[in-house]
């Protein structure tokens, strides 16, 4: 079968490919999000497709349905921003659940979250928890734990996650047309870089402050950096739905 997207489906192709035998790989990126002047709303909604796109694609990766992408979830840390959208944690953690309800009651035990967000894992966690009652094994990317080993070998900027080098570069690969360099500024401020909270346009407000809403140095991005984050970072996706497959069907 190799990966095919359920979007692309009629009702009576996605039964046979629904069985209990399936992965599904549902992607999670905020269509309606602030990523600083350079970056678009929709930003991680492009990066979850492209991340789908290419898995698709990728040598390796075996059977798999593709959901569409939940575009919106729990993102509290952008909430100053105009046209950044969050759920409530509960809300975020229970479409989830019933997202994967929907799909599991037609025979699919396991899921994967292909995870964009860092904030979110905070509402999948406890998705995961109520999802095992049901002996539905659902997992999800870390963000950070995936990309901190290879940042560390691609990134030139003092600091930052958001918006920043390694976003921008990796948009550069995947959506160069939705990337406006001529805006890119560095916004990185060490001093609140470790406040708890979100990013804040008060420059004596609690959280990390960001006038642009940058979180870093996207002036230093380039495809050629996209690419070399891309690629380690698909294949750890593709390790982590391998060992999803190997895991037993039931709870």
């Amino acid at each position: 079968m190799g990966a095919v997207f359920l979007r692309d489906l009629t009702w009576l192709e996605a039964e046979k490919v629904l069985g209990p035998d399936a992965v599904v790989v549902l992607p999670i990126g905020a269509a309606a999000k602030e990523h600083g002047p350079h970056l678009r709303l929709d930003n991680d909604e492009r990066l979850a497709d492209g991340y789908a796109r290419l898995l698709a694609s990728a040598d390796g990766l075996g059977d798999v349905v593709i959901a569409p992408t939940l575009t919106y979830h729990f993102y509290p840390a952008f909430a100053e921003y105009p046209g950044s959208t969050s759920l409530r944690l509960e809300t975020a953690r229970d479409l989830t659940v019933d997202v994967v309800r929907s799909l599991a009651k037609h025979g699919p035990r396991r899921f994967y979250a292909l995870n964009t967000g860092v904030s979110t894992v905070r509402a999948l966690s406890p998705a995961a928890e109520e999802l095992a009652k049901d002996g539905i094994d659902f997992r999800y990317s870390d963000v950070i734990a995936l990309l901190g080993p290879i940042e560390s070998k691609v990134a030139e900027q003092e600091g930052g996650t958001h918006a920043d080098e390694i976003e921008t570069s990796i948009m550069l690969v995947l959506a160069p047309d939705r990337v406006d360099m001529t805006k890119a500024v560095k916004d990185y401020d060490a001093r609140t870089a470790k406040r708890p909270g979100g990013l804040t346009r008060n420059p004596d407000g609690p959280g990390t402050y960001s006038p642009t809403g940058t979180f870093g140095d996207p002036t230093l991005a380039s495809r050629e950096k996209g690419r070399k984050v891309i690629e380690p970072l698909l294949a750890a996706v593709i390790a982590e739905i391998d060992d999803l497959r190997k895991s037993k069907k039931d709870a």
